[in-house]
């Protein structure tokens, strides 16, 4: 079987199952179906030594530099995040890339087998088994296949309930914590950094970043307690000393200097993934590898720091196919109000407020596009509005209303990818940079665009 057509059988099967970021639904969330399941698949979960980090913002960038961290180290390491942006292998991989069809194959073909001989009636409840809990369970057998030293979960939705709850890590990580999935999460900061604190396991070590409210700190503080689990707050132990952009014509990095006093000596390194709240991401990952494993040296810190990436977070193209007049274009998922605000601010730090820029927007339905709308300043020449695609419920009118309200001009389409080609010919005839954010399936859809040979459709 082929690396192709292996796991697109795999997603055939998947898709007949509820996936939860394509099709919201409460009352969903249970631990006990992915328990039953890791019963059933020998525990593979066991397999591996983990890091479990959670968050609103920011946990996917610490997912992936502690990842980096820990194969610069020497180990086997294995990386699971989401959402994927156009290959579903980026969920489950190492910081090398993707592992051998092979493994993937081999997981597959065990969970596929196992799913079709449970019977309906012994599933705790008889409630089905969803989408994400079968992809969490086959994240498992691929790292047991790939035979990983460590691994790195990123949790989904929320944590306490979340399916990667099911492992016993050896350092736990909370990222800072904002309003966001409030249906499913709570109306409120402090209930949502409850959800996420659900994570934080007895006697293991947790690792708490910069909060936006200390109220949050305060919820971290008491359920640790409660399980007895040393709690450490990044901004106590440790500090972003100094950030500089360092922009030549084909790259772009950010030199840091962290300090901590769990370091023999300051971290220096250039970081890929840039933006300030990046800096506090790396310093919180630094933090959580010297709690687990105090003997990694700061050599090996510093350099899985400088090779972390993440696609579609502030993810900078120079040389843009078929546009060469358009200096760079940046891609980023950014579509809650206070990811917009870390996204512009690095955007104007790095191309300057002065210099013209256009921008491709589209955001789910379920967004704060009043919010959203009032963030994004003027300097921006040219707006274009559309749909993230066709998974995710859009609401054009309202994306619209809101940046009327904002005083911002646009032109919209509901046509994405008639609405991506207009982006892409208005800012290579002004030759401007061109920022898309707002969804990371809008990413996902710019990027589709840019690898079709079918580039030109105006």
């Amino acid at each position: 079987m082929n690396k192709i057509s292996s796991i697109s059988l795999f997603n055939e099967w998947l898709d007949q199952y509820l996936n939860f970021e394509h099709t919201p639904k409460k009352n969903i969330f249970w631990l006990d179906t992915m328990q039953f399941l890791c019963r059933r698949l020998g525990n593979p979960q066991d397999l591996t030594k983990s890091f479990h980090v959670a968050g609103s913002k920011g946990k996917g960038s610490v997912s992936v530099m502690i990842a980096n961290i820990l194969q610069a180290a020497g180990f086997n390491t294995g990386l699971y995040s989401s959402p994927h942006i156009l290959d579903f292998r980026e969920r489950i991989s190492s910081p090398m890339g993707f592992f051998d069809d092979d493994v993937y194959s081999k997981a597959a073909g065990e969970l596929m087998h196992l799913v079709e001989t449970v019977v309906p009636s012994s599933l705790p409840g008889e409630r089905p088994i969803t989408w994400f809990e079968l992809v969490t369970a086959f994240a498992m057998l691929c790292y047991k296949y790939q035979k990983c030293d460590w691994t790195v979960y990123e949790v989904g939705l929320g944590g306490r309930l979340d399916a990667t709850n099911v492992i016993l890590p050896k350092c736990c990580c909370i990222t800072p914590i904002e309003l966001e999935h409030m249906e499913y999460l709570g109306d409120t900061v402090e209930k949502i950094a409850a959800e996420k604190g659900g994570i934080i396991k007895e006697g293991v070590p947790v690792v708490i970043s910069r909060q936006n409210y200390d109220s949050c700190n305060d919820v971290f503080r008491e359920i640790a307690g409660q399980r007895n689990a040393p709690i450490i707050f990044a901004q106590d132990c440790g500090k972003v000393s100094s950030i500089s952009y360092n922009k030549n014509k084909d790259t772009l990095g950010m030199d840091i200097v962290l300090e901590s006093q769990l370091f023999s000596r300051p971290i220096r390194t250039r970081l890929k993934l840039v933006g300030e709240y990046q800096a506090e991401n790396a310093l919180a990952a630094s933090i959580a590898i010297k709690t687990a494993l105090p003997e990694i040296s700061e050599d090996v810190i510093e350099k899985g720091l400088s090779e972390a990436v993440l696609p579609g977070r502030f993810e900078l193209l120079h040389d843009v196919p078929s546009y060469p007049k358009i200096p760079c274009l940046v891609m980023d998922g950014a579509h809650t109000v206070c990811s917009v605000d870390k996204t512009l601010k690095t955007f104007d730090a790095v191309f300057s407020k002065d210099c013209e820029a256009h921008l491709l927007f589209g955001c789910a339905s379920d967004k704060d596009a009043d919010h959203i709308a009032s963030l994004i300043p003027f300097s921006f020449t040219h707006i274009t509005l559309t749909k993230p695609g066709e998974i995710k419920s859009s609401d054009l009118p309202a994306m619209e209303k809101a940046f009327s309200k904002a005083g911002l001009s646009y032109c919209s389409c509901t046509d994405y990818v008639k609405a991506i080609a207009t982006a892409f010919k208005n800012a290579d005839e002004q030759g401007v940079p061109l920022l898309v954010m707002g969804s990371f399936y809008l990413v996902a859809e710019v990027k589709k665009f840019l690898v079709s040979k079918e580039c030109d459709l105006i």
